[in-house]
């Protein structure tokens, strides 16, 4: 099996078994989010504990890429303070931005990397980082929660 079978393999598992999909209470902030340019939508539910991320709850409508991409960030992001989750948007946005040159390190982003490949079309890439667009936002939101 080629690496490219694998990384759709990937994609399609969690765009079938959605992890922490359905949105959950109690949490403390919720965004909204869509890609404009494909139709996909998200709400999604961001619950902290001081600064770490105890939990992330979403409902989405779209296609696999950016719901199987929600799926992962779940995975990577649950039990990490925010700065960690936010370490691993900006890692995961450069290589998406970076038309497949970037590589990501696996023992770091696990099925994240399967997303490589979507680098090279540009108009799959804000697909792939809706979910973690709505993180990002979720979190900037918290913090100014937190300083208000």
């Amino acid at each position: 099996m080629d690496v490219q079978t694998l990384y759709q393999d990937i994609i399609l598992d969690h765009y079938k078994a959605k992890h922490h999909s359905g949105l959950r209470q109690p949490y403390d902030v919720e965004v909204g989010h869509v890609n404009p340019s494909c139709g996909d939508e998200l709400t999604l539910r961001l619950t902290l504990d001081g600064q770490t991320i105890t939990d992330v709850s979403y409902e989405a409508v779209g296609c696999a890429i950016s719901q199987a991409s929600t799926s992962i960030m779940t995975d990577l992001v649950i039990g990490r303070s925010l700065d960690q989750a936010g370490q691993l948007y900006d890692g995961f946005q450069a290589m998406l931005e970076g038309q497949g040159k970037i590589e990501l390190d696996e023992d770091v982003y696990g099925d994240a990397i399967a997303f490589h490949g979507v680098a090279q079309f540009p108009a799959r890439v804000k697909c792939a980082l809706l979910g973690w667009a709505a993180l990002r936002d979720a979190m900037a939101r918290s913090q100014l929660e937190e300083s208000a």
